[in-house]
């Protein structure tokens, strides 16, 4: 598979995008708290609002650049479903998306809490362990690599940018767990003790499930689109990926 732009230019934009969306759920989050004290229900769907739109914008930003994924899990399945195809990314590509994703996640949060006066480093005490939260993240992560693939393989890379945002925004209300669904942005979250923060302890617990719903998502393209071998936005000479 031959690429339309350098490793490093991909990787780089991996980073970058990365990173801002998780700026963008941490400050979203901060001003929710702030200009909506003590109503935590608006306080979760100004959040989720900035996001979805933010992910959107994102997506069209770096996608024709990197394949927008911004998240391990579907970088992961797009380097496995490609085994498969003779297509998606290689062993190097992915080594180099997974670093350049859990890094600008991590600075991500560190310029959400400089830009709203917090210490750049404050962890969370925000504890998520619990089945029903785990439950919620498999899920929230299955159905996000369901759609993801689904597009690529039903020929609607297109319309990755809406639908992506628009399952993100929904997936906060319609999961227990406000749909995390990325372990990068999960790592991120817990450099911050604000409004999306999820306490170190947590994290583990949230990304052994994403992992699991990463499988499940997969399994399911599989059984419904057997040719599915590329993620969604085009990135190459033919297409490639996208997501939360």
């Amino acid at each position: 598979m031959s690429h339309a732009h350098p490793l490093w230019r991909r990787t780089f934009a991996e980073g970058l995008g990365t990173g801002l969306l998780v700026t963008v759920v941490v400050g979203s989050g901060i001003a929710a708290a702030s200009l909506s004290p003590g109503c935590v229900g608006l306080q979760l769907l100004e959040n989720s609002f900035a996001t979805a739109l933010g992910l959107a914008v994102l997506i069209l930003m770096f996608g024709p650049i990197s394949g927008a994924h911004f998240n391990p899990v579907v970088s992961a399945v797009d380097w496995w479903l490609g085994r498969r195809s003779g297509s998606g990314l290689t062993a190097q590509d992915l080594a180099a998306y997974l670093a350049a994703q859990l890094g600008g996640g991590i600075a991500g949060a560190i310029l959400a809490n400089l830009m709203y006066g917090e210490t750049a480093v404050s962890w969370s005490t925000t504890h998520r362990s619990a089945g029903h939260l785990y439950v919620g993240e498999t899920v929230a992560t299955a159905g996000l690599v369901l759609l993801i693939f689904s597009l690529a393989a039903s020929g609607r890379a297109k319309a990755a940018p809406a639908a992506v945002g628009a399952y993100i925004g929904a997936a906060y209300w319609f999961t227990s767990s406000t749909s995390f669904a990325n372990p990068a942005v999960t790592v991120g979250r817990a450099f911050t003790d604000t409004f999306a923060g999820i306490a170190p302890s947590s994290v583990p617990g949230f990304i052994a499930f994403q992992l699991a719903g990463a499988v499940v998502g997969a399994a399911l393209v599989v059984a419904l689109y057997p040719n599915a071998g590329k993620a969604v936005t085009p990135h190459t000479e033919t297409t490639a990926g996208a997501s939360s």
